[in-house]
């Protein structure tokens, strides 16, 4: 008897329904190291338009964590979407070397007692531990990039570049020299920039001060009066009672109302609107009498003792003064709040600082001398009960600064820095807070909120503190006059000789410079050196200067940056602020791209007591990388990333369904050469034309859509749906008989499998993005063997085919599917309950419109397979209906189909007619299915 299993074209696929990712990966990554691959693209797309992706640099202190992966993930699918849509995409990853953070380290490590060079030395070798560490775990992630020649803020060249952008903005005249209140953090012992203050709740004493007043007369006349008897105070609500001491002023609203009120304490000026809650919290019920009303206007330059020290205090109206909370005047220490020093300005005050860099009160302060700021606080309201001029107290919690790095409260501290001016006129007469608002409006953003949060950003933001006083970090080297403070007349000139020391010898050059080096024996009287190093925003943000403009290989201004969401107020700031103060006179990207940040699987923020961490080499060594980019590609990215296990897990499922679709086209095609046996599209079978065009709608969504508008949960969306929906569950479906049983070189089946080869390629280079590993395995397979690879190519060239046929085409066999699903719904119930085991166990009888009818009927005896059933008959009727019973026929013992010609072919006793032919004979002949 003959055995008509060995008849059939079933194949062993070369791509096994198993990735083993995790222990595959490591070798592949190995082999495109060897082979060079970085730089053989770099060769290939040599003179294609240039998209360049600026990378922000990750802190070289630590193992990668989820976030780091996302963004460089996110990155990585970028540069390879960009290079198959035939750019030449470079792509230079980067660290963050200098700063704290390292500092800190290497003090635990070793110790504080050492010369300050040797401590620098080791800082620099403890980045570079740190960069080699995160850069293994980056490659095993398949970021593609020039991981052989990364950039390093420390780099020696880098160094002198970020002097030299220094050098752009002096000469820009943005930079000025300053004592003003600056966010200060007491652990760091050192200013902080916008980007290192984060916000949490804090509780703190709330108080009422009384400020008597000086002369009472003066007050009456501002409120309209002849005279007042008594006492009378101007009470103030603070937060901060550690700043009394520093208290210069008090401050009202020029366009406030403020009332005169008779109290048994004596006669309080408060805002009206304030006035009711303020007397509550003072006990006053009874014995009150409003005596007059004015505005904050009249009040100005009245004056007050100040409630404990013998100081002179004057009324000043400020513009930062409401009526939200308080009593509606404002206690004005100019060294301690921004707003404080500005209207202290505006009136000529000099600023007084009881603070110093430890955040204790300097020698000449009375009772809190040598203590820290927060200790002082019981000590003032002790002092205030003393004079009678505390009012109330309570506790309040509020939203408050505090260090990043320390989690601990900061407070604002006047100190000598370096600032780049926001609103101070430049060489050009344009300020910088204008010229950074135009750069946003220059700048498209993903997603598009991005814009107004980072333009109410730049519009409310500081001036910027760009000097430090720490060891680790980009000098400012500026020669300083001892007397004046002045900077050198030919700083500008010296800076640029100092640049070319530190690209020899780094940052050390600057440090051991000995001043006659470079100046004349009365300069190096005259002038210091200044021991200040910049903020690390200031080495990232002038990356693009150092790194961007210097590469041969890259352009300027970048084409994207892309970076987490908190990097508005950070890198996309810092960066843009560097590019309008230079030369450059513009933001140094086009596009800005923001993701948010991971959380876990029930939206809570991973923490490592809660134990809620996913780290992202767990990930890779349990499930692949390619899981990993899966699931960053399949997560909008706009809001939080939501992962957990069983989230990967479902993403695996997704991997599966296209790794299986995938397996399943090269069994179908590996025995088929494009070369020799392909069909002309216009030769093809009709259903195969219309996969084909199925499947250049997709690449042209996801090439001329999703990746250029970086959509990638898109793409995933419909990269799973094209191969389960139209590919598993009808198309798919539909040919498995046909490839299986007609001849294998007939022309049935190599129009088929010419279909395949279009599908196959297209998708493997539309998944190869996201997918980096799996999608070079492929290629493996079905582009030019090992040393070539996806990213050589760009994307799939589908055959034409006329507008006309292919909207005709589409619209019949659209209605083709719909009739199909309907006779699906109809077999359902009879394989529920084992009438039939399959579809080709059935037969239906179709009611169509007649549109629907026509189409179904043109496909004549082949309308079986479309519909999977063993026989189908169409009629007309108003609307579809489906029909389903089981066959008569007799089971195929080849094609599995039921007929009634089984055993009609003398020699072929249990297979039907169809298959004798395709056994013995000349082979079936399709045109539709």
């Amino acid at each position: 008897m003959t055995d008509y299993s060995k008849t059939v074209n079933l194949l062993e696929s070369p791509f096994p329904m198993r990735g083993n990712l995790a222990k595959r990966e490591p070798a592949w990554l190995k082999s495109w190291y060897e082979q060079k691959r970085y730089q053989k693209l770099r060769e290939i797309a040599k003179g294609r338009p240039k998209f360049i992706l600026h990378d922000g640099p990750p802190y070289a202190n630590g193992d990668i964590h989820i976030g780091h992966a996302v963004n460089k993930i996110l990155k990585d699918i970028i540069i390879r979407s960009k290079t198959q849509a035939g750019f030449d995409a470079p792509y230079v990853p980067g660290w963050d070397c200098h700063g704290l953070p390292i500092e800190v380290m290497v003090e635990k490590l070793h110790g504080k007692d050492m010369p300050k060079a040797r401590f620098r030395e080791l800082c620099r070798e403890y980045a570079a531990e740190q960069v080699a560490r995160q850069k293994k775990d980056f490659i095993r992630l398949g970021v593609l990039g020039d991981w052989d020649h990364p950039y390093l803020t420390m780099d020696f060249k880098t160094e002198a570049d970020t002097v030299r952008m220094l050098g752009e903005i002096y000469k820009s005249g943005y930079l000025y020299r300053g004592a003003k209140p600056v966010q200060f953090c007491l652990d760091c012992g050192s200013s902080l920039a916008e980007a290192e203050v984060e916000y949490k709740d804090k509780v703190s004493p709330a108080i009422d001060v009384a400020y008597p007043f000086k002369d009472t007369a003066a007050l009456a006349a501002a409120f309209g009066l002849a005279g007042i008897e008594g006492k009378a105070f101007a009470v103030i609500w603070t937060t901060t009672p550690w700043t009394l001491p520093a208290s210069q002023a008090v401050s009202a609203g020029a366009d406030v109302v403020y009332q005169l009120i008779d109290t048994p304490t004596g006669k309080l000026v408060l805002a009206k609107d304030l006035a009711e809650d303020a007397l509550k919290r003072y006990g006053f019920s009874d014995g009150i009498a409003i005596l007059a009303e004015t505005t904050g206007d009249k009040l100005e330059n009245l004056h007050m003792n100040h409630p404990f020290l013998e100081r002179d205090i004057p009324m000043l109206n400020g513009e930062h003064v409401t009526t939200d909370a308080g009593t509606g005047l404002v206690h004005t220490a100019p060294a301690h709040g921004l707003e404080d020093y500005a209207v202290c300005n505006k009136y000529g005050i000099e600023l007084y600082n009881p603070v110093n860099a430890e955040g204790k009160y300097i020698g000449e302060t009375p009772r809190v001398a040598g203590m820290r700021v927060w200790e002082a606080n019981p000590v003032i309201l002790q002092w205030l009960e003393e004079t009678s001029n505390l009012l109330a107290s309570s506790k309040i919690e509020h939203s408050y600064a505090h260090c990043w790095r320390h989690k601990t409260p900061l407070i604002y501290r006047a100190t000598g820095q370096w600032f780049v001016g926001m609103d101070k006129a430049g060489a050009d007469g344009k300020t910088l807070r204008d010229k950074a608002i135009k750069a946003v409006d220059d700048t498209e953003f993903f997603p598009s909120w991005g814009r107004a949060r980072l333009e109410a950003m730049i519009e409310g933001r500081p001036d910027w503190v760009v000097s430090r006083q720490r060891y680790w970090g980009t000098p400012m080297t500026f020669f300083v006059h001892k007397e004046t403070g002045e900077l050198h007349p030919n700083s500008a000139e010296l800076l640029e000789k100092v640049a070319l020391k530190i690209e020899e010898k780094g940052i050390e050059a600057w440090f051991s410079l000995d001043k006659s080096e470079l100046l004349s024996a009365e300069d190096c009287e005259n002038y210091d050196k200044l021991s200040d190093t910049m903020d690390v925003w200031f080495d990232s943000g002038s990356t693009h200067y150092s790194v961007v403009k210097q590469r041969e290989e890259l352009e300027w201004p970048a084409d994207l940056y892309l970076e987490g969401s908190d990097q508005h107020r950070g890198w996309f700031q810092s960066s843009m602020l560097t590019g309008c103060a230079s030369s450059m006179g513009r933001a140094p990207y086009k596009q800005l791209l923001t993701h948010g940040f991971v959380v876990d699987g029930e939206g809570k923020k991973m923490s490592k007591s809660i134990g809620n961490v996913v780290a992202p080499q767990e990930v890779y060594n349990e499930f692949g990388a390619d899981i990993l980019r899966l699931w960053a590609a399949s997560t909008d990215y706009s809001g939080e990333l939501a992962i957990s296990k069983e989230i990967l897990k479902r993403v695996t499922e997704s991997y599966r369904r296209i790794r299986n679709t995938l397996s399943f086209l090269f069994a179908n095609l590996s025995d088929f050469n494009p070369i020799e046996d392909a069909v002309q599209q216009a030769d093809m079978v009709e259903i195969d034309r219309y996969a084909v065009v199925l499947a250049r709608q997709l690449q042209e969504r996801l090439a001329g859509d999703y990746y250029p508008r970086y959509a990638f949960h898109f793409a995933v969306k419909d990269i799973v749906s094209f191969c389960s929906e139209d590919l598993g569950a009808f198309y798919l479906d539909i040919l498995k008989d046909r490839l299986y049983t007609t001849k294998a070189d007939s022309h049935a089946r190599r129009s088929a499998q010419t279909a395949l080869y279009h599908i196959t390629r297209s998708l493997v280079l539309l998944i190869a993005p996201i997918l980096c590993f799996t999608g070079e395995e492929a290629w493996d397979i079905i582009g030019g063997g090992e040393e070539d690879s996806v990213l050589f190519h760009t994307w799939h060239e589908f055959p034409t085919i006329n507008e006309k046929t292919e909207a005709e085409l589409v619209k019949k066999w659209t209605a083709i599917r719909e009739a199909r699903e309907a006779v699906t719904a109809a077999i359902e119930p009879l394989r529920a309950d084992k009438t039939v085991g399959s579809s080709l166990q059935a037969e239906a009888e179709i009611t169509a419109p007649e549109e629907m009818a026509g189409y179904l009927n043109a496909l004549g005896e082949e309308l079986r397979f479309a519909l999977l059933v063993s026989k189908a008959e169409v009629k007309v009727g108003s609307e579809l209906a489906v029909a389903a019973k089981a066959s008569d026929g007799e089971k195929c013992e080849r094609c599995w189909h039921y007929t009634r010609d089984v055993g009609a072919v003398a020699g072929y006793e249990t297979v039907c007619k169809r298959c004798a032919e395709n056994v013995g004979g000349e082979g079936e002949t399709r045109h539709y299915a």
